[in-house]
């Protein structure tokens, strides 16, 4: 009698515990629930882009300001100006007047309804 009683009751434990997994499981299938948690994912996901463009950002914005700290240094623009000697001439280094093809930048006009 002691066996009938304790297989009915694991029987009856195992229907339970199966239902119960059942309706969780369709509870989580239903159209509101995945729209939620795509929702949930798709957040989620966006925050990770986000922070991991903006760390993107910060590391290249620092590249450029070492960057330009070395090209400033190479050119001598960055320079400490020695009191003796005349004021340094920075368009020099970036313009190279000597070339008679090139185009004197300040007489050009960015309309482009001019030449039509």
């Amino acid at each position: 009698m002691f066996r009938r009683t304790f297989w009915f009751g694991t029987g009856v434990a195992a229907g339970v515990w199966a239902t119960t997994k059942v309706n969780r499981k369709l509870k989580q299938l239903t159209p509101e629930h995945l729209a939620v948690a795509a929702a949930n994912k798709a957040l989620e996901a966006g925050h990770r882009l986000k922070d991991g463009a903006v760390g993107f950002a910060l590391d290249v914005r620092a590249g450029m300001a070492q960057r330009e700290t070395e090209l400033g240094d190479a050119l001598g623009i960055n320079a400490p100006v020695d009191p003796e000697l005349p004021a340094p001439r920075q368009h020099i280094a970036i313009e190279n007047r000597s070339n008679p093809k090139s185009v004197d930048r300040t007489t050009y006009s960015y309309n482009r309804n001019e030449d039509h």
